[in-house]
């Protein structure tokens, strides 16, 4: 990231921006940074001014106790006041979750588009939401990092010898330096459940969109989030999953942000 603002509470937030047009911030999910979805920012880059940051506690952004939900949304009100005042959103996964509430709390948002944000939509997700906080929870408050990392990868649905392997892969070391913020993503999922009052209360256009390979409760949990709104569009993407394709993916966000 070649660039930082600062946050309403002081806290740098490192970003960087391509391309030229109108803003677009794209916000990343858990164990993930602005590289993470700096491929789809280039494929955006042709029509619009793309805006990749790093999350509080993760990248080369800062942080400043205590977390709470409404400094994320700061966050994104910071991004927004430096690329012009005013940005269209995207959000994947639970980042999806904090570009809805981020429009929701009145920021100057001109259209958000998500894709796949996880809200359990199937009978007895609440509970296992629940579990899953209380034993995040607690991993984290004992430092153990790696068995947070393992409770996150088994709530996605990631095979038990699968999370055993990547625990020995390379990739470990970096997993678990970003295992804190991984209770930010779960409070930015609230109870995990489709906040439908606060969706209601988002005045733009919002776009939804699933992949169409995707489990089918996250396509459910996205048409829910769509059905939510007041102005609000599903679209299935074919072939897809939740590691979505960006030259697939960016020309159905082209459309919408330029609409």
């Amino acid at each position: 990231m070649d660039k930082k603002t600062l946050s309403r509470d002081g806290t740098p937030i490192a970003y960087e921006r391509t391309g030229r047009g109108p803003a677009v911030v794209l916000v990343s999910g858990a164990m993930s940074t602005g590289h993470t979805v700096a491929p789809l920012a280039g494929q955006l880059a042709d029509g619009f001014t793309a805006v990749i940051y790093d999350r509080r506690g993760r990248g080369e952004s800062g942080d400043t106790p205590p977390y709470a939900v409404e400094r994320e949304v700061e966050d994104l009100a910071a991004l927004i006041e430096t690329v012009g005042g005013q940005a269209a959103l995207y959000g994947i996964s639970s980042g999806g979750a904090l570009a809805l509430q981020a429009a929701a709390s009145g920021l100057p948002v001109s259209k958000v588009a998500v894709y796949e944000t996880p809200f359990a939509v199937y009978e007895g997700g609440a509970q296992e939401r629940a579990e899953y906080t209380e034993g995040l929870t607690r991993a984290l408050a004992e430092g153990r990092r790696g068995d947070a990392v393992e409770l996150f990868l088994r709530l996605t649905g990631l095979a038990e010898e699968m999370i055993q392997g990547a625990r020995q892969s390379p990739m470990w070391a970096g997993m678990e330096s970003i295992a804190p913020s991984l209770a930010y993503d779960n409070a930015v999922m609230g109870d995990g459940l489709v906040p439908r009052h606060r969706l209601a209360a988002i005045t733009v256009p919002v776009l939804a969109v699933a992949g169409g390979e995707s489990p089918a409760w996250l396509r459910e949990a996205t048409q829910a989030v769509a059905e939510a709104v007041p102005d609000g569009t599903y679209r299935s993407l074919e072939g897809q999953t939740h590691l979505v394709d960006p030259q697939v993916l960016a020309p159905v966000l082209a459309e919408f942000y330029a609409q």
